[in-house]
């Protein structure tokens, strides 16, 4: 009788357990359920280091809107990104350091994000998110590496890292521009800022049904600093530099937009339930100046500027607002916790509970806890560095973070809590913390040349659409005529390749340009100087070439062709095999010298 009424307690026992759980998991799917995603919009500028902002204390650059933001957020004080625009923008779409993904570099072949890499778009698309970005893309500008080839719905850019360099659309200059709309190109009113917030805000009204996650990747306030006058003239007086004048009014202009977005994510009901992130790229371009011998503008007493491995090279300002999340001032107002832009993919899958299993290795972590729960991050180390080269080299410009401490170049130690502007080194002091971070860099080097290699170009797209290569992307140890303005000089002849993919076998045809299709120029065409103006730059005299031909290498093949100089290209035609190829295209000139072509394009006849 005894073991009976055991037997029926604990089976009595399991039975609630049983039903706790049942009741537990019930609540827990309908708590996911009930769950409503939340909208993200992703401000980046570009080139506007952490003190070019009003809020970290600068008291001469205008930037209300910012500065209200601010104090309505989360403040990470202690963010960092890549040193140059390309390798920051790789790392926040991957999750993974730029040495790994092709992107080490801003031109040369070696900004264009490598194929196989996830990006943060592709992982909202597929868990439902309407996705779009506006403005600056700078991971390729070839099918299959544009910004809709690589999860964003809707994509609205300019070519290669900037508003008039060689891949964008000719003669465009910040006013009234051609851009790019899921590859094709649409002539704008206005200036470019304001075009992409004005697109940004349209979009945004037009998503009904499903949550949207927003990349507003802006080109401004990276040169050549062409800006209304309007914003020119609110710096008249400050004690700045024309070009830092300009630079500030470039901010000044983003700040209004982000003012007039904020206001109608307000009016409109959708600010409560979006992620509101404002961010930049790199250190500051031209925020710090020199003017009667005095140092003018605002550092926030960094060491270094854009492209630099101190502090001042990659530490950025980063704000984030979702009041429904309860991530504003109210809930933390500022983390100095250790973040880089290779943590956002993971903490974005958490925020916004999204099926999320990362395809590749990430360098980046989940941070939310930062957010949510204000818990402090577990000690860890990061790396970020400066290459600009073809290859990528071991030691370069490299930043080892931990903590409040800073590795540079393998022997400057710095403490960032006591030397926020690294004028000690403390590494004779401290030789164990150096051997040890030394130590985490180099298997961090070892893993990363595991990833590294160059992006292909495919000639064969799904829409039998024509490649137009442009020199931006050459493989090349010279100097490359990376914007429009050293395109119309023609002064730069740099020797190099393109690498390539062909999956078709069969004969194409390679169309050589002295100057972009869309220009409608001959070879042999000089083409007028346009001036500059106080607020604006204005372009080179295009200077034409003789020619006598053209000639294609792919690999140890060669294809050659005669050719007229008072026509718009010369075309090499050429029978290929399935295969990877390295191919350079040049004029032949008079005196049998070659001169390479600054735009390829290639169609399969």
């Amino acid at each position: 009788m005894k073991l009976g009424n055991n037997l029926f307690f604990k089976f009595f026992v399991l039975v609630l357990i049983f039903s706790s759980c049942k009741d537990r998991n019930t609540v827990e799917k309908k708590k996911a359920n009930d769950f409503e995603r939340p909208n993200v919009i992703f401000i980046i500028t570009d080139d506007q280091g952490y003190g070019d902002v009003g809020f970290p204390g600068n008291t001469i650059i205008k930037t209300p809107n910012i500065d209200a933001l601010a104090t309505k957020s989360t403040e990470l004080t202690n963010f960092h990104v890549g040193t140059t625009c390309a390798p920051s923008r790789a790392g926040l779409m991957t999750g993974r350091n730029s040495n790994r993904n092709n992107a080490w570099h801003t031109i040369g072949g070696s900004s264009i994000l490598n194929e196989e890499e996830q990006t943060m778009s592709e992982v909202f698309q597929e868990n439902g998110y309407a996705t779009a970005m506006f403005g600056k893309w700078h991971l390729g500008d070839n099918y299959p590496f544009r910004p809709h080839d690589r999860g964003f719905d809707n994509a609205l850019y300019h070519g290669g890292g900037g508003v008039g360099q060689t891949p964008d659309f000719w003669n465009n200059d910040y006013f009234d521009d051609t851009y790019f709309r899921n590859g094709i190109p649409e002539k704008f009113e206005g200036y470019c800022t304001d075009v992409w917030f004005n697109e940004t805000i349209k979009y945004i009204e037009d998503q009904a049904d499903k949550p949207f996650f927003t990349y507003l990747a802006l080109n401004a306030p990276h040169g050549p600093f062409n800006v209304p006058q309007e914003y020119l003239d609110m710096y008249a007086d400050a004690n700045l530099t024309d070009t830092q004048k300009r630079f500030y009014g470039l901010i000044s202009n983003v700040d209004d937009n982000i003012g007039k977005l904020f206001k109608y994510l307000e009016t409109s009901g959708k600010l409560e339930n979006t992620i509101l992130i404002f961010t930049t790229d790199n250190g500051t371009a031209a925020g710090i100046g020199k003017k009667n011998g005095l140092t003018t503008g605002y550092n926030a007493n960094l060491r270094g500027t854009k492209s630099s491995p101190y502090e001042g090279g990659h530490r950025v300002p980063f704000l984030i607002h979702w009041p429904k999340g309860n991530i504003t001032s109210k809930n933390q107002k500022k983390s100095n916790d250790l973040v880089a832009h290779v943590d956002i993919l993971p903490t974005f899958a958490t925020l916004c509970k999204l099926e999320y299993t990362p395809k590749n290795y990430l360098d980046g972590t989940d941070v939310s806890q930062v957010f949510q729960s204000n818990t402090k991050l577990e000690d860890r180390m990061l790396v970020v560095d400066t290459q600009r080269l073809q290859w990528p080299k071991k030691d370069r410009n490299s930043c080892v973070m931990q903590g409040e401490w800073r590795l540079v170049n393998g022997d400057e130690l710095y403490n960032i809590q006591t030397d926020i502007s690294q004028t000690e080194n403390l590494s004779d002091k401290f030789p164990e913390r150096v051997k040890n971070m030394q130590a985490f860099y180099d298997e961090w080097w070892k893993s990363t040349e595991q990833d590294m290699h160059y992006a292909s170009i495919p000639l064969n797209t799904p829409n039998n659409e024509n490649v137009l290569l442009t020199i931006h992307d050459l493989h090349s140890e010279d100097p490359i005529p990376w914007n429009q303005d050293l395109i119309r000089k023609g002064e730069l002849s740099p020797k190099g390749y393109y690498l390539i993919k062909i999956t078709e076998p069969g004969n194409y045809q390679f169309d050589l340009y002295r100057y972009p299709p869309e220009s409608n120029f001959a070879i042999n065409d000089t083409v007028k100087e346009i001036a500059s103006k106080p607020n604006w730059n204005g372009q080179a005299k295009g200077i034409g070439i003789k020619v006598v031909g053209g000639q294609i290498k792919l690999n140890d093949f060669v294809f050659k062709q005669d050719g007229n100089a008072s026509e718009s290209h010369v075309s090499v035609t050429g029978s290929l095999e399935n295969g990877t190829y390295r191919l350079a295209a040049s004029f032949i000139t008079p005196d049998t010298s070659e001169f390479p072509a600054y735009y390829v394009n290639i169609t399969k006849i």
